[in-house]
């Protein structure tokens, strides 16, 4: 769950069944749209080139922006020439624009900034999913492919495939906002074409799941990186022995916690909310003492961060078969 999430998200006490009816209403209103959108009653946004939408179903970080880098690092390998648009949560942009690698996360949003920096795709920015669509695409006429990241629930935006990041220990009691931490149930993952799973999944999960293939994917990293210049880099044993301060501003803080200490690192916590604006005074840490982070506050910390801050760059590892089936799924099937 999300370190910022209500306590009461992860059980289905008192304080969630009193929400209940709330949730039953935000349930029955995240029904009647989709199906507006289906029957037509609101438009979708048709782009020109195929559109592969990342998403979940939970509220909270589970994996979106390492698995929108993965795929379109494989599309590329492949022969697409991709492009990506967010929502740019966190920044400040009007309309859409287009995300500078070097821009200022408060601008673009810090996911954004990161994914320009690491796709070698470009990326567009703003509330207007189609918009951005078609301005990646007029600025970028070579693009032939889309990945929408966190678009899951933006039906305005039409999509050819959908994949959904699954991360059980997102889904807390299982109800829907604002007793839960669900934007939709678990039934309407069944209605996307793939799911990727970041951690593992119970028995009970995986049978709600059937018959959408699951491919489980974990994030790995070898080396720190100095923030100040990424391409200094040392092995986790350079830190064994000195005091290690750990700071994490996203969903999950502990999973990036619990990542270190099997590196065998002692650390000393600094979790943050996701999205947080860091300031100088959050990565103040005494002489002769380490600060590590993860890529994605890192884009927010360069110009104050202290000159031993390192990054741990982590990409992700996906079970064999999964950008198979999605290059399927947009070329169609392979001829005799």
């Amino acid at each position: 769950m999300p370190r910022s999430a209500p306590g009461f998200w992860r059980h289905r006490g008192v304080p969630a069944l009193c929400l209940l009816p709330l949730s039953l209403i935000f349930s029955g209103l995240v029904w009647l749209r989709r199906r507006l959108f289906a029957w037509g009653m609101l438009k979708t946004g048709q782009l020109p080139v195929p559109v592969v939408v990342v998403g979940n179903i939970a509220v909270g970080g589970s994996g979106k922006t390492p698995v929108a880098l993965w795929l379109a690092d494989e599309l590329r390998h492949r022969g697409y020439r991709p492009g990506i648009v967010s929502r740019g949560y966190g920044g400040s942009v009007e309309g859409v624009a287009e995300v500078d690698p070097a821009g200022d996360p408060a601008l673009f949003g810090d996911e954004p900034v990161l994914m320009a920096a690491l796709s070698a795709c470009p990326v567009f920015v703003g509330r207007d999913r189609p918009a951005a669509g078609r301005a990646l695409l007029a600025a970028h006429p070579q693009v032939n492919v889309l990945i929408a990241d966190d678009g899951l629930q933006h039906y305005r935006l039409a999509r050819d495939v959908e994949l959904v990041v699954l991360d059980e220990t997102t889904l807390g009691n299982r109800l829907p906002l604002p007793a839960g931490p669900l934007r939709e149930g678990v039934g309407r993952v069944r209605r996307s074409a793939l799911v990727l799973a970041h951690g593992p999944l119970s028995a009970g999960l995986r049978a709600a799941l059937q018959p959408v293939p699951v491919f489980p994917f974990h994030l790995q990293g070898r080396f720190f990186e100095r923030l100040a210049d990424r391409s200094e880099r040392c092995l986790p044993e350079a830190f064994h022995g000195r005091r290690v301060h750990a700071l994490a501003g996203i969903g999950q803080p502990e999973r990036f916690f619990r990542q270190l200490e099997t590196l065998g690192l002692s650390i000393e916590r600094r979790p943050f909310p996701d999205h947080h604006a860091f300031t100088a005074k959050d990565l103040s840490i005494p002489d002769g003492d380490v600060l590590l982070m993860t890529e994605k506050d890192a884009v927010k910390c360069r110009a104050f961060a202290p000159a031993d801050c390192w990054v741990w760059p982590v990409r992700v590892q996906i079970a064999p078969g999964a950008a198979e089936l999605i290059v399927e799924m947009l070329d169609g099937p392979p001829t005799a």
